[in-house]
């Protein structure tokens, strides 16, 4: 079988490989075996491949924090899926044609859902679900406000967050954005810079925000906290700027804010197989209905990974770039 494996930290489309590997087997107890139908790039991956993310494992290695599959065979003891279901796996290492997993990590979808769709289902949409749902308990009526705002997650926050009845302010770094994530049911959308909190006051009208989601840190950390109302949150879940977070002493001592991190494999962690089942199902039936949908640019051949690669690192993508191994999502 086909599997893409790094034998060194650097260049992503320099250090992947598509390799030709031993067959996963036969599943064990509490096992399932299934081939992966699509799996996406994201900024984890280029950020594993380059040895700059949390997890830096023996090389060789292999990437993908995500994928989409059907099932193949499954060992003695598993009753929540069966062969030819659709599954997610929650465990990492998903560039490849085939994977062999614990039970537990394989979380049963619909059959019926569109499969670029589902490929980018494990991480970004309980990525947003939660940190509208963990950090602060909002009310209908709620303003969040949110940096990174055209990203795959400030995105979904918009979606989510609209049929919850809460409101948004989105900043990003470009205007020419905004008519999209209009439609997608923004409430107001800023470009971001040094006048921002003053901007969003003007915006939304003296209104207190209770909440802030982060993904740049640096300078941008410090003016979310400026948005907030006192005693409000900044809640920071990435760094896109490389820098830490910039936290002013005065939005702590005088303001009372609280700063606070999301890691979805932390909060999913609180939570029972069950219940992140549950979670699936529900964002699961967000993409059958349309309501949560995430744009791709490209998808090419597990063969063509240095290219796929290069092309999900390209500025200006208007979506995700996803990889079939056998051709079945084109």
């Amino acid at each position: 079988m086909k599997r893409i494996d790094i034998g060194s930290y650097g260049a992503p489309e320099e250090v992947a490989r598509c390799v030709e590997v031993p067959d996963v087997g036969a599943p064990g107890a509490h096992e399932v075996v299934f081939d992966v139908i699509a799996f996406p790039i994201n900024p984890a991956d280029i950020g594993f491949c380059r040895g700059g993310y949390r997890l830096r494992p023996p090389l060789p290695a292999t990437p993908g924090a995500e994928c989409v599959g059907r099932v193949a065979a499954v060992g003695d003891g598993v009753t929540h899926v069966k062969p030819g279901d659709l599954v997610i796996n929650l465990a990492r290492e998903n560039w490849a044609q085939r994977r062999r997993v614990k039970a537990e990590d394989a979380v049963p979808i619909p059959s019926g859902l569109d499969l670029r769709q589902a490929a980018m289902l494990r991480i970004n949409p309980p990525t947003a679900l939660l940190l509208l749902s963990d950090i602060v308990d909002l009310k209908p009526g709620d303003w969040v406000i949110q940096n990174v705002a055209n990203s795959a997650v400030g995105r979904l926050v918009v979606t989510l967050a609209k049929a919850r009845g809460l409101r948004t302010v989105n900043v990003t770094r470009r205007a020419d954005v905004f008519a999209e994530l209009t439609a997608l049911g923004a409430d107001i959308c800023l470009t971001d810079g040094p006048d921002l909190p003053a901007r969003v006051k003007e915006a939304i009208g003296g209104a207190a925000i209770p909440l802030a989601l982060d993904a740049v840190a640096g300078d941008a950390t410090g003016r979310m906290a400026q948005c907030t109302r006192e005693e409000g949150t900044v809640c920071t879940y990435g760094a896109m700027s490389g820098a830490n977070a910039d936290i002013p002493i005065g939005e702590i001592v005088f303001r009372g804010v609280t700063f606070t991190g999301f890691m979805l494999g932390r909060f999913l962690g609180r939570r029972s197989a069950a219940q992140i089942r549950a979670i699936y199902a529900e964002l699961a039936e967000g993409i059958a209905k349309g309501t949560i949908h995430a744009p791709v640019d490209s998808v090419y051949p597990m063969e063509d990974i240095r290219a796929a690669l290069i092309r999900a690192q390209t500025g200006g993508r208007m979506g995700k770039v996803l990889v079939s191994p056998g051709g079945e999502v084109g």
